[in-house]
């Protein structure tokens, strides 16, 4: 076993390998696969320590999407997104962003888990059972765990706003300063029975009830009888070709295809023969990103919503490459969506890979804990557009507009390379940038993640419509793009605004990968 817990690059002959935010959570990964397990187990395992490490991001209360391809390109994906209770029928106007109104979806992320196991036994021959591989986390919770650097960061700049959130401060107010040791008996008990029970009585059942109550308690639009109806789907996974390899995204309603989009357009402007770092390089992908999120509104949940594929058409790509002035910079004032997540990844020895993102929306989600469960809930239902909106409008049972999208890249037709990263609408800006480094520059997954990157539109803390670049692209390059008319604002390097990201390699050669130098993660391999 190798690993390096400072995000260094990591490289194994063909054994296995995970990567996530978090060195907990990547090393509950790496045991599973030492103890034989597959690449969807040491997910499983991994996600349930990330909602006990990283409370902030994820948790019980949020949801995820999954990506998985066999060791033959055999793929599909589990879209494990709550959707919006009865009661919402009653909200009128804009959506609530924080408390108890915005806890309007329920969370499926722990279904995803069970759907996930469900596939590795009867597709993967898993032989892992369920509750081994929520131990980890259950440890965690009961024991404690040192507070991150990230966790203690959050927890300080919402100070003046989580006071008022329900449930709250008896559980998160005192988890301060990082490295202290914070522990979650109620969150422990909760895991403990889902282990025990199955991922189902999180919606159904005794712990299922408590939950609603807890919940209608603080005042949240959810019932007993939403979260019975909630269930993963398993969904075909769209796609593009790109300079040999083929690029696999989730479907609507997540922003994959506006990945896929930027990633089509920038091979048509044939970005390859662009160098690296320069003005040119950032310029292109800029304006890509601004042409394929321009179609992102006609993106919502398809069981209410057409969705139209087309953009991903040979004539739209070569539309919006079209569009691209080379020397200009567009105007951009696009309305941008915040949204704090976790990427995490692994693949096993026989080549099955697995790529997965999970969320609870904002920063500490809607900010308000289920009763006594421990179960911070999400608010993932502000990503709607306000009810009666022809695309992507609040309404009962649909699945709103969704960032999260974790990507595989086939190579002859197996699994290449596995990534994804935190950051909402930075999502596709930060997973095309690092697509381009590295497959159009062959550079290794730490350098690619390490790079200078850049963050279009606004923040929590910049209600501008700029290009924040991370200032050791060099005066000279920002110099450039300010004079093509980009608005620029230089970031500190490695700003934690420009995402978290994750990468794995898989070559015939061995494996390689990384996590984001901007958080707390590493990849872990094994020899």
């Amino acid at each position: 076993m190798s690993h390096d817990e400072s995000h260094g690059s990591v490289h194994a002959r063909g054994n296995g390998m995970v990567a996530s935010p978090h060195v907990a959570a990547s090393e509950a990964g790496r045991k599973v696969l030492a103890s034989g397990g597959n690449a969807i187990e040491a997910a499983i395992a991994m996600g349930a320590v990330l909602a006990v490490v990283y409370p902030h991001f994820c948790g019980l209360g949020g949801d995820a999407v999954w990506v998985v391809a066999d060791g033959e390109g055999r793929s599909t994906s589990f879209l494990g997104i709550g959707q919006a209770g009865e009661a919402c029928a009653d909200i009128r106007g804009e959506v609530p962003v924080r408390g108890p109104a915005s806890a309007l979806t329920t969370a499926c992320v722990v279904d995803s888990w069970g759907r996930a196991h469900a596939f590795s036994q009867s597709r993967w021959g898993g032989l892992m059972s369920w509750s081994r591989l929520l131990e980890p986390a259950i440890e965690l919770a009961q024991r404690g765990f040192p507070v991150s650097r990230s966790q203690d960061f959050w927890l300080d700049y919402r100070k003046e706003d989580w006071p008022a959130w329900p449930g709250f401060a008896s559980l998160f107010g005192e988890a301060s300063p990082a490295g202290s040791l914070f522990r979650q008996p109620h969150l422990a008990r909760t895991l403990s029975h889902v282990a025990e029970e199955g991922a189902r009585s999180f919606y159904e059942g005794d712990l299922a009830h408590r939950i609603a109550k807890g919940l209608a308690e603080a005042g949240a639009p959810l019932s007993a009888a939403d979260l019975v109806r909630t269930h993963t789907r398993t969904a075909k996974l769209e796609s593009v070709k790109y300079r040999g390899l083929t690029l696999l995204a989730p479907t609507a309603p997540t922003q994959g295809i506006t990945t896929l989009s930027i990633m089509a357009t920038l091979e048509k402007l044939g970005i390859a023969d662009v160098g690296e770092g320069t003005s040119d390089f950032y310029h292109l992908i800029v304006e890509a990103i601004k042409q394929a999120f321009l179609e992102r509104d006609r993106i919502g949940d398809p069981d209410h919503d057409a969705f139209d594929l087309s953009v991903l058409s040979a004539a739209s790509i070569a539309q919006k490459a079209t569009a691209v002035d080379r020397q200009v910079a567009r105007p951009w004032a696009d309305e941008f969506a915040t949204g704090d997540t976790v990427f995490f990844a692994a693949c096993d020895g026989d080549g099955r890979a697995v790529s997965v993102l999970q969320s609870i929306y904002f920063d500490w989600g809607s900010g308000v804990v289920a009763g006594d469960t421990g179960i911070l809930w999400q608010n993932r239902g502000a990503a709607f557009a306000p009810a009666g909106e022809p695309v992507n409008g609040l309404r009962p049972g649909a699945r709103p507009f969704y960032t999260l999208n974790p990507g595989i890249a086939l190579k002859d037709g197996r699994p290449h390379l596995l990534y994804g990263t935190q950051g909402a609408d930075g999502q596709p800006q930060t997973l095309a940038t690092l697509l381009v480094r590295l497959i159009d520059h062959a550079m290794p997954p730490q350098a690619a993640l390490a790079a200078p990157r850049f963050l279009l539109g606004r923040t929590f803390s910049d209600s501008r419509d700029n290009l924040k670049l991370e200032r050791n692209v060099g005066p000279g390059v920002a110099d450039t793009l300010a004079a093509m008319g980009h608005e620029t604002v230089l970031l500190e390097p490695l700003s934690p605004l420009c995402g978290q990201a994750g990468v794995i390699r898989m070559d015939d050669d061995g494996v390689s990968g990384a996590h984001d130098p901007r958080g707390d993660g590493c990849a872990l391999a094994l020899r």
